[in-house]
């Protein structure tokens, strides 16, 4: 059996090509379909479209699909994925409801393909734009059900953008809304999208936050076309509304140029069908996740509860004017007879500052240079970057878990988004320590990444077995202070095996936790990636989680040292309630009080619902902890790359907590309490 790049396999001597797609419940199916020959359903959006059968169930269906040449496009993806994730949201809302006929049918998907497509039942009536006037009856009953399907989108937090006579269906006895690929979640930040006069003002302006009352416009617009047989204006009431019965009572106030002067979906719909907008808010799907949103409000209730114990250890080496050596942990400082700088062959040659009398020469060669560290004399030969010992106390931070976690693409991708300047708008400045291991970095590691290609795992500890930091910057506060940090891998086996590697966790000053969700979550859909790749759930949780908190001294209720979980491999879960919400959150503009504490809660409620209590043992042990969604990629490596690039989404997110947490940046509240929140006044 072979399988084509739109996700069709082909057994051998078969005539019919077979589609392999993910159900909506998340489970796999490999159907026998016969396509028809595609078109375009909208000639200014990239997805085709074609009809089909699949002869297992004798099933009409259509695909929606990018070509190849769309789906390396970014932004062509994203939308095949906004469509995806609505007709999940809404197929789970309404799943044995009066309502579910109001929307497509999703019958599956395939996306992390090179042709990635949808499967829908096939639609249900045609295109209002089809039809030129309707009668008074039918126009009452199209009316009512168009705005009961955006009361639906409402009460789930979404806006369709796109409701226009060509996406609105109708079969003579109810509505049928398509153009689920405009549909935006209330509150983000409109951007222009549709066509006028059926896009609103201020939508098709790209301004403000999207709103349900913009498609309250877009409905309104439509209804008037099907009762006049021309289209309104693009940016007022049309004058003739009121010489029309149907409208002059319900819509007036639909026209008006902005949102607010607008009815709600629920408040238009009353007019429409009295009574209406109670009933559909009663059939949204119980909320599993409640009682595991209140566990975690009682678990940060005690953590507010208990005194925070003071730290040891990194102060004591700044008291005598140390910093502690990444490495062997010992105090160290400046020692000008100690440092080198690597040569062309970049091996390590003693440098002679005596030599150089340039101030700013002087000066450039030292930001360059290294300084062996001798505080333990049994421990192997290791080196610090100079600037590492000359801007104060360091901040280290240690990614854990277990290999194949993703731990390498989401500390790439960090990094890169701080040199992308993505800790500018919270104040902060970055320099590279050394020059030339960050262009090494940068080389290796992040040019690689961004170009499509996986990373290698990362490497096991040599035989030295002490954990060396990958990368290091200079961050600049809002204040001027200057803080060196350093980013330390670990490959997950050395953690369990390798007594060195566990002795530097105890100078560690920021954890970042990594949960992979293929062991983690018990979920049908991962279980194609499961099978994939060969692991299963673990119920017991992540080895390398256990053996760091087994290890690190506690003197009181909880570790004091920030930390942050991070589900990784989010897009695996990005239909998935909360992650679909939360991955597609914009980066935070400022950090409040309170910041990440709902993500985190979300996040909580997941692992603790799915996963089990094993996974969530660093939110347990840490006083300070938060939690967060993450995609590093964007998307599945095929054959060693990612068809369509990487695309990092909420990647710097943990590493704003844990900042903040240091102070690094500042957060009203302080950094004691960020990540517990506050008790309510």
């Amino acid at each position: 059996m072979t399988t084509s790049h739109t996700g069709r396999t082909e057994p051998a001597g078969a005539r019919s090509p077979y589609l392999a797609f993910t159900e909506p419940t998340g489970h796999r199916r490999t159907a026998p379909a016969r396509l028809g020959k595609p078109s375009r359903r909208d000639p200014a959006l990239p997805q085709g479209i074609r009809n089909g059968l699949l002869d297992d169930l004798g099933q009409q269906c259509v695909q929606v699909f990018l070509p190849t040449a769309a789906a390396a496009d970014p932004a062509a993806r994203a939308l095949l994925d906004t469509e995806a994730g609505t007709a999940l949201q809404l197929a789970r809302a309404l799943e044995n409801t009066a309502y579910a006929h109001l929307f497509p049918t999703l019958i599956g998907y395939e996306l992390d393909t090179p042709e990635p497509f949808l499967l829908y039942a096939a639609p249900r009536g045609i295109p209002a734009s089809r039809t030129h006037v309707m009668s008074a009856t039918d126009q009452r009953v199209f009316a009512r059900d168009l705005t009961l399907a955006l009361c639906l989108l409402d009460g789930q937090g979404l806006v369709p953008r796109g409701v226009s006579p060509g996406t609105v269906l109708w079969d003579g006895a109810s509505v049928q809304l398509w153009g689920l690929e405009g549909v935006a979640r209330a509150g983000r930040p409109r951007t222009p999208w549709g066509r006028a006069p059926y896009c609103s003002p201020e939508q098709q302006r790209g301004e403000g936050l999207v709103d349900a009352r913009d498609a309250v416009w877009s409905a309104a617009q439509v209804l008037y076309q099907l009762v006049t047989g021309h289209p309104g204006p693009a940016d007022r009431a049309p004058a003739d509304l009121a010489q029309h019965r149907v409208l002059a009572g319900t819509l007036p106030g639909a026209f008006a140029p902005t949102a607010g002067a607008r009815p709600s979906p629920a408040a238009l719909l009353e007019l429409l069908a009295p009574g209406e907008a109670g009933r559909a808010a009663l059939t949204a799907a119980a909320d599993g996740a409640r009682p595991h949103q209140e566990a975690y409000a009682q678990a940060l209730r005690a953590k507010r509860r208990a005194a925070p114990t003071p730290a040891e250890g990194a102060e004591e080496a700044k008291a005598h004017g140390q910093v502690l050596c990444p490495n062997c942990l010992e105090g160290i400082q400046l020692d000008l007879g100690k440092l080198f700088v690597p040569d062309e062959r970049m091996q390590y040659q003693p440098l002679d500052l005596s030599r150089i009398t340039n101030p700013v020469r002087r000066e450039d060669v030292m930001r360059g240079a290294v300084q062996q560290c001798t505080a333990d004399p049994d421990f192997p030969e290791h080196h610090i970057p100079v600037p590492y010992l000359t801007h104060g106390r360091p901040l280290t931070v240690a990614m854990i878990g277990q290999s194949n976690t993703g731990k390498s693409h989401l500390l790439t991708q960090m990094i890169a988004e701080i040199t992308d300047g993505g800790l500018a708008p919270h104040g902060v400045g970055w320099q590279s320590v050394s020059p030339e291991q960050h262009a090494r970095f940068v080389r290796e590691r992040v040019q690689p990444l961004r170009s499509g290609q996986v990373l290698d795992h990362t490497s096991a500890l040599s035989f030295r077995g002490y954990a060396h930091f990958v990368e290091s910057l200079l961050l600049t506060d809002a204040r001027g202070r200057v803080r060196p940090v350093a980013f330390f891998d670990l490959a997950g086996e050395d953690l369990g095996r390798t007594d060195g590697a566990l002795r530097f966790l105890l100078g560690i000053d920021a954890f970042v936790f990594v949960v992979d969700p293929v062991v983690a979550l018990p979920l049908p859909q991962l279980d194609e990636v499961r099978e994939r790749v060969g692991s299963q759930v673990d119920r017991d949780g992540d080895v390398a989680f256990g053996t760091v908190l087994d290890r690190l001294p506690r003197t009181g209720p909880y570790l004091e040292t920030p930390a942050a979980m991070v589900l990784g491999k989010s897009d695996l879960l990005r239909f998935q309630p909360p992650v679909d919400r939360w991955l597609g959150e914009g980066p935070p503009a400022a950090l409040g009080p309170d910041h990440f504490l709902e993500e985190s809660g979300d996040v909580h409620a997941l692992l603790r619902q799915y996963a089990g209590p094993a996974w969530l043992r660093p939110f347990d042990a840490f006083r300070r902890c938060t939690l967060h969604t993450a995609s590093a990629t964007g998307g599945q490596e095929n054959q060693g790359r990612f068809p369509a690039g990487t695309g990092p989404r909420r990647v710097l997110e943990p590493l704003l907590s844990l900042l903040a947490m240091h102070g690094i940046i500042e957060a009203p509240g302080g950094a004691a309490s960020f990540g517990v929140g506050r008790e309510a006044q």
